[in-house]
């Protein structure tokens, strides 16, 4: 096979596989408990939900607590792990099922671009800092959402579906995604890469 084909049709099965999962696992794969929790920072104690040690409105006496930035981190790392998963088990299943077999060197160099930069990002300081950089701090600020609580009360939110956040943060995955397939297509085309 000529090489310059190869190198684009393994990138472009690459760049499907990790591009167009990540909507699937942010959306679909992502429990609402972990989207949630996975901006938390502090040291005040919350819930595995989420909800602050003092602001729960039954008795949950009992229940384990952690600080807030430890449910985060805890929260983002599922996240990571099940998006990982997925979308490298994707890129697996889409070249195989094309007759190509990508050494694993490979996909775990691009599965390790995505699954740390996803964290980095998801978590939300690095976000806001790059957001602030690219001088989209206004964008974000000025594309929130109303969202109604149970109550009926109106507030904003910053991210989740409807904001700038949202927008920004699934163009921020999806540029990463097109260097991942890029560094995998490159490992494993470099000394042909087929077994």
């Amino acid at each position: 096979m000529n090489r310059t084909v190869e190198r684009l049709a393994l990138f472009g099965g690459l760049l499907a596989a990790f591009g167009e999962m990540h909507p699937f696992c942010d959306h679909w794969a992502q429990g609402s408990i972990t989207a949630r929790c996975k901006r938390l920072y502090g040291d005040h104690h919350v819930y595995r939900d989420g909800v602050s040690v003092g602001q729960e409105e039954t008795d949950r006496s009992g229940e384990p607590t952690m600080a807030a930035s430890a449910r985060g981190r805890r929260a983002v790392a599922l996240h990571v792990s099940t998006y990982t998963a997925i979308q490298t088990g994707a890129a697996v299943v889409l070249t195989r099922s094309f007759g190509y077999r990508v050494p694993a060197s490979a996909l775990l160099a691009g599965a390790a671009i995505n699954g740390v930069t996803h964290a980095a990002i998801d978590r939300g300081a690095l976000f806001l800092w790059l957001a602030d950089k690219a001088r989209k701090q206004g964008y974000v600020e000025h594309c929130q959402a109303v969202r109604l609580d149970k109550d009926g009360a109106a507030h904003v939110e910053s991210n989740g579906p409807g904001t700038a956040w949202l927008e920004l943060d699934a163009a921020l995955h999806r540029i990463i995604g097109v260097s991942a397939a890029a560094v995998t297509t490159w490992l494993a085309t470099r000394t042909r890469g087929r077994t």
